[in-house]
């Protein structure tokens, strides 16, 4: 029997420009592929597109191999010759496709460039402008948190110094804000630490300092006594 090709295109793989990317362009990367395929881009964002593209393509690859070599070195399969040269074979395909990771990620780091000279800077977000869980969330990130790449789903998560897990869509509002920054030199996979900026910083201990708002204490008329202190049993 013959099998047809899915009709589904392949899941998109998320790489560690992507935050970059939507906070340059002002929507998510979903928007970014659809527009580019109506021919709705304008030249840099084009060409944008279509770099971010070759990257995610890239990290599928590396995805797929580093799971095939955790598999086999798992311990599911017997260990004997075939299965070392099977070992070897993958960490090579692995390699080849990290390089390639690699530069396909230069390429769109030298397309995003342009875009996000152009692009107006991002207006810090004050404490009042933040809703509660996030500055709940500033609070817990201040600290200590990692942003975690899941290596099989590609899920992004942000988990908190006391193991709390923060919703991804309240940190992307944080970063694109510049309330908070991460550490890019290391793997997402890994897990990229988390730390307030000089905003984030101020949003933080300014609002501390605003909540509660002190009641204020009326003047003493003119001639009166001051009120005894009130003695406490």
């Amino acid at each position: 029997m013959t099998v047809l090709p899915s009709a589904t295109p392949p899941a998109k793989s998320l790489t560690d420009l992507d935050h970059r990317i939507e906070a340059a362009v002002g929507y998510n990367i979903d928007h970014l592929w659809k527009h580019h395929d109506r021919g709705l881009l304008d030249e840099p964002l084009s060409r944008l597109a279509e770099a971010h593209r070759g990257l995610s393509d890239a990290e599928r690859g590396v995805t797929f191999h580093r799971v095939l070599l955790h598999r086999l070195a798992s311990g599911e399969i017997p260990m004997d010759q075939r299965l070392i040269t099977r070992i070897e074979r993958v960490v090579g395909q692995l390699k080849a496709t990290t390089e390639t990771r690699d530069a396909r990620q230069a390429q769109a780091v030298a397309a995003l460039e342009p875009v996000e000279a152009a692009a107006p800077a991002p207006t810090a977000l004050e404490g009042p402008e933040l809703t509660a869980p996030e500055f709940a969330a500033l609070l817990a990130i201040s600290q200590g948190a990692n942003l975690h790449q899941h290596l099989q789903t590609g899920r992004l998560s942000v988990i908190t110094a006391s193991t709390t897990r923060l919703p991804h869509t309240v940190f992307q509002r944080l970063e694109a804000a510049g309330l908070v920054t991460r550490d890019t030199s290391r793997p997402i996979h890994a897990g990229q630490p988390i730390s307030l900026s000089e905003e984030g910083r101020t949003t933080v201990t300014g609002g501390a300092r605003r909540d509660p708002v002190p009641t204020a204490v009326a003047a003493p008329s003119v001639g009166s006594w001051p009120t005894p202190a009130r003695s406490h049993r």
